[in-house]
């Protein structure tokens, strides 16, 4: 009888959140606290992170919005709070600045590959080139992914290092693969 009724109350919530919208997909992630709901693009899904609202504020500031919001398909190393903290002190805060807003703009869009890059195949692509893919960024530079002990980090062309910490956030128009460090362009 207890076995009846824990089911019952099983199914009643899950109508219960069913109704009011909420979905329990199993390909959504979470991310900073937030479902990252594949449905959704880039910025829909990002302004709810809680680990990025450091990256969404340089988004708006850049006048990005628009673009990330737009079809795509783009592949976004995400930067979280922590990644914009290791920048020298006072750096994020002049580059929000509309005086710098080209700054700002080249480092962002250095973080967007054109189409969609999974982990797996990023791992695959770089497996078959000695452990390393060379990316082209929209900014027009390029980003090395390199494997190394089964995981992905991403090199700039300054030689920083970035750890994907979460991959695959897939999105509507994309995917999102959190990273530790802010890529910087020359």
């Amino acid at each position: 009888m207890h076995k009846l009724i824990k089911r019952f109350a099983i199914a009643c919530f899950t109508l219960l959140c069913l109704g009011a919208g909420f979905s329990f997909a199993a390909d959504t992630i979470m991310v900073g606290g937030a479902a990252m709901y594949p449905t959704k693009t880039i910025v829909e899904n990002a302004i709810n992170s809680k680990d990025h609202t450091t990256l969404v504020a340089a988004v708006k500031a850049a006048g990005l919005v628009d673009t990330l919001n737009s079809k795509g398909a783009f592949t976004v190393f995400a930067p979280t709070n922590e990644a914009f903290a290791k920048l020298p002190a006072g750096m994020v805060d002049t580059l929000v600045k509309p005086e710098h807003k080209a700054d700002l703009t080249k480092i962002l869009i250095y973080h967007v590959v054109a189409g969609t890059h999974t982990a797996k195949q990023l791992m695959d692509d770089a497996k078959m080139h000695d452990g390393k893919v060379i990316l082209k960024t929209v900014q027009g530079e390029s980003l090395t992914v390199k494997l190394h002990n089964g995981k992905l980090w991403v090199e700039d062309a300054k030689g920083g290092k970035a750890a994907i910490t979460i991959a695959d956030v897939m999105q509507s128009n994309g995917v999102i693969h959190v990273i530790d460090t802010v890529l910087m362009p020359n």
